[in-house]
């Protein structure tokens, strides 16, 4: 009876001993994320000039240069669409034949989610 109660005791013993060792914390890991908690999300503030009308430029206007709804040759024609237009590039529908790099999706959504500016 003794074997079988040191051999529960021996087992109970080694059950806790892998418990115990196989816990860990990564401190270093923790401080990384309490750091990252109280950082605030730069504000965004893309111009439609140097920002906005390049991108505009380089991947809509060969169809949407007044041929095709919508206008966009204008700070107008951009911005009364610029509902549209985000919709489009973040679905990534439009420009047909590929997708905007993501920085230039997150300028326009920013551009248009600030009031779409003419500045």
């Amino acid at each position: 009876m003794k074997t079988k109660k040191r051999i529960g005791i021996a087992m109970l013993f080694t059950g806790m001993l892998i418990l115990f060792f196989s816990c860990e914390t990564n401190v270093e890991e923790d401080i990384i994320i309490d750091d990252m908690m109280g950082m605030e999300e730069e504000p965004c503030a893309p111009s439609f000039t140097n920002d906005i009308e390049p991108i505009i430029a380089n991947n809509c206007l060969s169809c949407h240069s007044g041929t095709q709804f919508p206008d966009l040759r204008t700070y107008q024609g951009v911005s009364s669409n610029a509902g549209i237009v985000k919709t489009q590039v973040v679905n990534r529908t439009m420009p047909i034949g590929g997708s905007l790099t993501n920085n230039e999706i997150d300028l326009i959504s920013c551009w248009v989610d600030n009031g779409a500016p003419n500045n």
